[in-house]
């Protein structure tokens, strides 16, 4: 009777420890247990290549796992951010958005995923100035002469992009806004491609990412007229801002972070959060990109869900009032 008695109750007391145990997921407990993956958006060789493999490197040493870079580009990010809505929710693929999340909403007549429902932020990464640069040759020595030539013949000089609803794209349509110019966008699938049909003489200005641009302005392939940034950007202090250079209100920044797909564990996100907020704050990764003008901004998942919801209704406004299309 009592040896009966006690081996109901230790029945109990396993099931009760197997059912804790059971609601305790055994990948939330492991992660990351194999290696993790970043898709870009972008071609290889442009800004969001170059932040997304120096974060990789810091991000691989925090998880004890291998991060790999890829490049998933076309349709104005559409292509590589779907491949991750799509994604098991586990923490191993990760999008690294840019303002083409917050943008793409109001600028595609219909996309394959829902931006704020299949995403769930994890962190900001960096904020950045686009840099208006032409090349070396150009007969432009200032925003003034931009606005002059393309005031004397409207839609004729080209601005090149990364692709619609870059910074890039966005930066050009608000410099046509505020500097009431009407230039041509010429659209690419990368800041690669972009660069270098800017630096071939086939588009005359670019709104390029400091990150994308840095090293040609440093070899004199390209001369910086403008930042786009509120403040002179510490990389570039003796260039004006777009403001001081003729043309009020203009601000925008370019910015980067990383997404997860919807559904990713609570504890996931947090684990990948203090992991990058650690890696962004490396000697290795200020040494890399602080110095092309990027300011390090991280903090927590809500502060990027703040900070992307703030963008989607800021650019819907422009992209509406300027009827900006793909």
């Amino acid at each position: 009777m009592h040896i009966s008695i006690h081996r109901s109750l230790a029945c109990v007391v396993a099931g009760v420890a197997a059912a804790m145990l059971a609601g305790v997921p055994m990948a939330q407990a492991a992660f990351p247990d194999k290696p993790i993956k970043i898709v870009v958006p972008f071609s290889p060789g442009g800004g969001a290549d170059l932040i997304a493999r120096t974060l990789s490197t810091d991000l691989a040493k925090e998880l004890g796992q291998p991060v790999i870079v890829e490049n998933k580009p076309g349709a104005g990010t559409v292509i590589g951010s779907d491949l991750v809505a799509k994604s098991a929710p586990d923490g191993y693929t990760l999008l690294l958005s840019s303002i083409a999340h917050s943008v793409n909403p109001s600028l595609a007549e219909k996309l394959p995923y829902a931006t704020e429902k299949d995403f769930v932020p994890v962190a900001m990464v960096v904020r950045s100035p686009n840099v208006l640069v032409v090349r070396a040759e150009s007969p432009y020595k200032s925003v003034k002469d931009i606005v002059e030539a393309a005031t004397a013949k409207p839609g004729k000089l080209t601005y090149a992009s990364p692709g619609n609803g870059t910074s890039s794209h966005l930066a050009g349509a608000l410099f046509e806004d505020l500097g009431k110019v009407r230039l041509q966008h010429i659209a690419y699938k990368g800041s690669a491609p972009a660069l270098t049909d800017l630096l071939g003489g086939q588009t005359d200005i670019l709104f390029g990412t400091s990150g994308s641009v840095g090293s040609f302005i440093d070899s004199g392939k390209l001369r910086a007229l403008a930042v786009t940034s509120a403040a002179r950007s510490s990389a570039y202090p003796s260039v004006p801002t777009m403001v001081e250079a003729g043309v009020p209100g203009y601000v925008t920044e370019g910015w980067y972070g990383l997404h997860a797909p919807s559904g990713t564990p609570a504890a996931v996100i947090e684990r990948l959060n203090a992991a990058v907020r650690r890696a962004t704050a490396s000697d290795f990764f200020k040494s890399k990109l602080v110095h092309e003008g990027m300011v390090v901004q991280t903090g927590t998942p809500g502060d990027y869900a703040n900070y992307v919801r703030a963008e989607i209704a800021r650019w819907s406004k422009l992209v509406k009032t300027n009827v900006i299309t793909k």
